[in-house]
């Protein structure tokens, strides 16, 4: 059944601009023409026992992790869910690669893209983001830089300076209350969402491993 989309996009500030191609990786239906700001919370504990949700910007959830389905030989699986998608994608870390599969499969036909560290050692994150359709990985199709600590990275398209989504901390009462396990990442206009929710997993996955 064809995916409908059940939120709204929130309204759009006038200093984007969309990019001329869209940017569709998870699906189509995921990109708007405005940028959407998501709300990310870490530690969520009542819904699934998911380890952080995904909201819009009125906190309605999106998106939320199940977290570890299994875990064998440094292999690890974890599921991405939407509220109308049971199984949106799911994650699978093997030898520090993370491949995203198309629903509840891990199947290489399935396989939506692939994500590596630029280098083995790093200061900073620095990710690099492999299409299945690109699979010599010689250039990648995107990349992921900056500090998780800080809760400052931002996705690029390809070896670019195209700024595709950025992650920020949010400076009010409501996030100060809730402390650092709470940050907002802001999606450019006609960029997957999704595929951003997907590397922000990812990335908490990175981080987080050893946080059980």
């Amino acid at each position: 059944m064809e995916h409908v989309q059940e939120y709204p996009p929130p309204v759009a500030p006038s200093a984007y601009q969309p990019l001329a191609t869209r940017v569709s990786v998870i699906g189509p239906e995921y990109c708007y023409p405005q940028p959407v700001d998501l709300a990310v919370v870490r530690k969520v504990l009542t819904i699934s026992e998911g380890k952080f949700a995904v909201s819009d910007i009125n906190g309605n959830i999106m998106f939320i992790t199940k977290g570890k389905i299994f875990s064998i030989h440094d292999r690890s699986v974890f599921v991405v869910q939407s509220f109308s998608d049971i199984a949106l994608f799911q994650i699978m870390t093997v030898h520090d690669r993370w491949q995203v599969f198309r629903r509840e499969s891990t199947e290489e036909k399935d396989l939506i893209f692939t994500v590596k560290r630029s280098s083995m050692i790093q200061l900073k994150i620095k990710l690099h983001v492999f299409l299945a359709t690109n699979p010599k990985e010689n250039v990648c199709d995107f990349r992921v830089e900056g500090s998780w600590l800080e809760r400052s990275c931002i996705i690029y398209s390809g070896e670019s300076n195209t700024i595709l989504a950025q992650m920020h901390k949010k400076h009010s009462v409501e996030s100060v209350l809730l402390g650092k396990d709470k940050f907002m990442v802001t999606v450019y206009p006609n960029v997957d969402y999704a595929f951003v929710v997907a590397l922000i997993a990812i990335l908490d996955g990175i981080n987080h491993d050893d946080d059980e």
